[in-house]
């Protein structure tokens, strides 16, 4: 049904399409991340598999552009015991850091390895968990305490260590600490920040940010 030698879409009607969410290696060649249609030109003792980085063809493209392969790499043909008799991709060996991606039909079975940077990526997350939560993750922790009605206390805390460790806070930043300093019922802090986010906000000319931080500040008795 298909010749050899001739591109084919690997399937039938629209592109088998596959995503990746990191940088992969396939068939030792590297691929970012993305998603890519997959093609197939076999042969008889191999398969070409292509990796092309459009995937909105109806099937195969009219015209193959070269400058959309993304990766390319041969497979060995390899005998099954048994007839497969619907088109079958599936994953199998899988490691830590790889697996391998075999296509199936009738009696014949080729196989790409895809290796994933597991290693780099992990060791980035301990590190990161090592060296303690960001300014940003104290921030929009705060936020979401004070927001969901959590322990105000708490968002109170982070939101102050979110503060110690921005070197010139936003008017947007300062607008939600004044807000957590009301809820938390200190007052005199809640108006001094709320200040402070005006003067930005008049900077900034955003007028928004103007009209809520004055009229907190009439709600709290402070103009």
């Amino acid at each position: 049904m298909v010749p050899y030698g001739k591109m084919w879409r690997l399937g039938a009607n629209d592109n088998t399409n596959i995503t990746f969410s990191d940088d992969v290696m396939i068939g030792g060649k590297s691929l970012k991340a993305g998603t890519y249609a997959i093609f197939a030109s076999p042969n008889k003792s191999n398969w070409e598999i292509v990796f092309y980085n459009d995937p909105s063809n109806w099937g195969l493209p009219k015209t193959l552009d070269e400058s959309k392969i993304a990766a390319k790499v041969t497979a060995e043909v390899m005998d099954l015991p048994t007839n497969i008799e619907t088109l079958t991709i599936g994953f199998g060996d899988l490691t830590n850091d790889s697996a391998t991606m075999a296509i199936m039909w009738a009696k014949t079975s080729v196989a790409v390895k895809i290796e994933v940077p597991t290693d780099k990526t992990v060791s980035a997350s301990i590190e990161k968990a090592m060296n303690g939560p960001t300014a940003g993750d104290y921030y929009a922790s705060a936020v979401y305490y004070s927001q969901a009605g959590k322990d105000i206390e708490k968002s109170k805390m982070w939101m102050e260590k979110a503060m110690s460790m921005i070197e010139k806070p936003a008017f947007y930043q300062l607008r939600q600490q004044s807000l957590i300093y009301a809820q938390a019922g200190d007052k005199q802090m809640a108006i001094d920040t709320a200040k402070k986010s005006l003067a930005l906000s008049k900077e900034a000319k955003n007028d928004d940010y103007i009209k809520m931080n004055t009229d907190s500040l009439k709600e709290w008795g402070a103009m």
